[in-house]
């Protein structure tokens, strides 16, 4: 279990004040100028050497994104693009930082930029988060007034400028091709790779896009040593890391424990446990609504890190933590998943255009039970369809969580459609 003074994020929960005042007294702002001073391939080294990996869902490893960056600059600007269009359903861990902790993600901007030869930060923020971004502008203002930020920054002889972007609530702007044609004021459409953002990203410029969570840890991790960060959790999955628990717990919360912890610990410590008790427990939906389920066997042993859900075919994505009970309709549930993915795909590849709105109207019958028992694998078969073969990973997104729903309740779904067939759909959840 993560203790007190090894939490990165001091004020998850607002009970502190959260201006820069607030900030300092607790530790952040505290030798910024030091850390810059080590020198941009120092700070890259130390994250590489942290074990970091980006918490935004993909998890690759961030001191690798960030050396992608070219070392010397060709005439071309380069830019910091800071993700927190957080809009996995699911998901709400980025947003208690900006909201209650926004200093750290500041100081991470500053040091990330200037590891990466980037005198410009812009932060794209969703839509629907309008206090979030009033708390955040009103402490990028504060770091501007004291100096930590804009023309020479923390006293350190780096000028460096931080935006605040505000998004128009499109799910498709977390991808970060879509997001940056959106940040130059065009439709939020992914663009096709390469050229990646590294060599030609925002305006045409070396970009790297980085998750709020990714990029508010690094202050810290520079501060304590990469060999303390890399003590949490098991090889190749390091550090603390945000577990946003909601659904069917006693308590749901955002919490900060390390890495590869397990899955019934988890809920027990932090969420007084499943609702009704352990054996109560159906599903989970381990990292956000993209990622496919485990049933209730593999909770059992399951560990909260990239690599073990990888294996057991899900993943960790933005550890937004779904809890299902025995009550859910696991059918209903994916449909309803199905029918968000349908309507945010942006269109522009066909196979998630028709593929999406296809696989919803499947969903759709069955959980009525009106499909037939050969829909479940022409609809499995549809998912491979989609799957991998779109420009951005949302095609993937509405294709994992029906695979997840076969794989593991193929047998709820046939009984449903055969109690329709003998008229006995009454007893089913779906009523």
């Amino acid at each position: 279990m993560l203790s007190d003074k090894d939490r990165i994020f001091t004020n998850l929960y607002g009970m502190h004040d959260r201006s820069l005042k607030g900030a300092m007294k607790r530790g952040h702002w505290d030798g910024t100028a030091k850390i810059l001073a080590m020198g941009r391939d120092a700070i890259v080294e130390q994250v590489k050497a942290s074990g970091l990996r980006g918490r935004g869902g993909a998890g690759f490893p961030t001191g690798l994104k960030w050396s992608f960056m070219p070392k010397q600059s060709d005439g071309r600007p380069s830019y910091l693009v800071v993700n927190a269009d957080e809009s996995e359903p699911g998901t709400c861990k980025d947003r208690e930082i900006m909201r209650h902790d926004p200093h750290t993600l500041i100081e991470g901007c500053l040091i990330a930029s200037f590891a990466m030869g980037a005198n410009a930060c812009y932060i794209y923020i969703r839509g629907e988060y309008i206090r979030e971004r009033e708390c955040l502008q009103a402490a990028i203002d504060e770091a501007y007034d004291a100096g930590l930020i804009g023309k020479n920054a923390c006293k350190s002889g780096y000028d460096f400028d931080l935006y605040l972007h505000h998004g128009a609530g499109a799910y498709i702007c977390g991808e970060e091709t879509a997001l940056l044609e959106s940040l130059e004021g065009k439709k939020g459409m992914p663009r096709m790779k390469p050229p990646f953002p590294a060599g030609s990203g925002l305006y045409g410029c070396p970009t790297t896009v980085n998750n709020v969570e990714s990029i508010a840890v690094v202050p810290t991790i520079l501060r304590r040593g990469a060999s303390w960060f890399a003590g949490f959790g098991r090889p190749n999955n390091t550090g603390t890391k945000l577990f946003g628990i909601s659904g069917h717990v006693n308590n749901p919360c955002v919490v900060e424990e390390e890495m590869s912890i397990t899955l019934k610990e988890l809920l027990e410590r932090h969420c007084g446990g499943v609702r009704g008790g352990w054996k109560n427990l159906k599903a989970v939906i381990p990292g956000g609504s993209s990622v496919p389920m485990l049933n209730a066997a593999q909770c059992d042993e399951a560990i909260m890190d990239f690599d073990w859900l990888r294996e057991a075919r899900s993943g960790l994505g933005t550890a937004a933590v779904i809890v299902m009970d025995q009550s859910t309709d696991v059918i209903k549930a994916i449909w309803r998943l199905s029918k968000f993915y349908k309507h945010e795909s942006c269109g522009q590849c066909t196979p998630c255009r028709e593929g999406t709105g296809w696989m919803m109207r499947v969903m759709e019958r069955l959980v009525k039970g009106e499909a037939e028992i050969e829909e479940i694998d022409m609809l499995l078969s549809v998912t491979k369809q989609v799957e991998g073969h779109t420009i951005c990973a949302l095609g993937d997104a509405a294709a994992w969580p029906i695979q997840g729903l076969i794989r593991q309740f193929r047998d709820e779904i046939e009984d449903r459609i055969k109690a329709k067939k003998l008229g006995k759909m009454g007893a089913m959840a779906a009523e």
